[in-house]
């Protein structure tokens, strides 16, 4: 098929996946409305994304790595890095429910800021410290009720697809509730969807879970950090491995990276 009309096609199809599937979330969100948490809405909002993304001829998505055997009934920090706009429909894939933590300009965008809302996705406005605690009460409250959260530590997305330093918000959830860090690496979805880019791109993204990380393992005044960049360290190996496995240059370390190097080869 030709890239011009894969492209047409592409965004065709999103778009009547979207305006499908706004009824039947609303309706979802109604009846399931005095939950605990949004659950069922939800998964709504993943089908839209597996359905849409499986039906695009440019885009080739692979789950690998098995869940935890609780993940139904027990709420895990899920963290990411993040790629690019394409990560959502990767990520749809995933075999679990969880509640989404977003930036709040998102849940403003027509039609797709309204599914957000609808599938009860956290919204969070950067630089508010009182929409900071806001989101950090919503994610407590739903690993309380058996739902993990999925948050980007990056809070962006790079230009050049090296891993930006993790803010510590997802790890400070973890270390507050007990709740186990599920770290997923993410390798493709760059080429799917580049930053600043309105086009697509054909390419295969691979989501690859691992293991678990307990958050009380860290203990000590310097937990926090220990355990955010103990869980960027994994991802940023798998991503690499899952990279090469794809055929793609190898990106740039960020500086962060170059420093623990550095610091680490200094202690030997």
């Amino acid at each position: 098929m030709n890239k011009t009309v894969a492209e047409a096609y592409t965004y065709a199809e999103f778009l009547a996946s979207l305006v499908g599937v706004l009824p039947v979330t609303a309706a979802s969100a109604f009846v399931h409305r005095n939950d605990p948490v949004p659950r069922y809405p939800g998964r709504w909002v993943r089908k839209l994304g597996k359905t849409s993304s499986s039906l695009s001829p440019l885009w080739h998505f692979t789950v690998e790595g098995e869940p935890p055997a609780d993940i139904d009934h027990r709420g895990y920090v899920v963290v990411a890095n993040h790629e690019s706009q394409a990560d959502p429909f990767l990520l749809s894939h995933l075999p679990w429910d969880m509640r989404w933590v977003a930036k709040a300009e998102l849940f403003d965008v027509p039609l797709a800021g309204w599914l957000l809302r609808l599938g009860g996705d956290i919204p969070i406005r950067r630089g508010d410290r009182e929409s900071a605690h806001e989101m950090m009460e919503a994610c407590k409250n739903t690993l309380e009720n058996g739902l993990s959260v999925m948050i980007f530590p990056e809070g962006t997305r790079s230009r050049d697809g090296s891993i930006l330093p993790f803010k510590a918000g997802a790890f400070q959830l973890a270390l507050e509730t007990g709740a186990k860090v599920l770290p997923l690496a993410l390798a493709g979805t760059r080429r799917c969807r580049p930053k600043g880019s309105l086009g697509f791109g054909e390419a295969r993204a691979i989501a690859k879970v691992l293991a678990p990380i307990d958050p009380a393992s860290f203990t000590g005044p310097h937990a926090l950090e220990n355990l955010r960049d103990a869980t960027r360290g994994v991802i940023v190996e798998n991503v690499q491995a899952l990279e090469r496995r794809l055929g793609f240059s190898p990106v740039a370390p960020h500086p962060q990276d170059e420093l623990h190097r550095d610091m680490a080869a200094a202690a030997e």
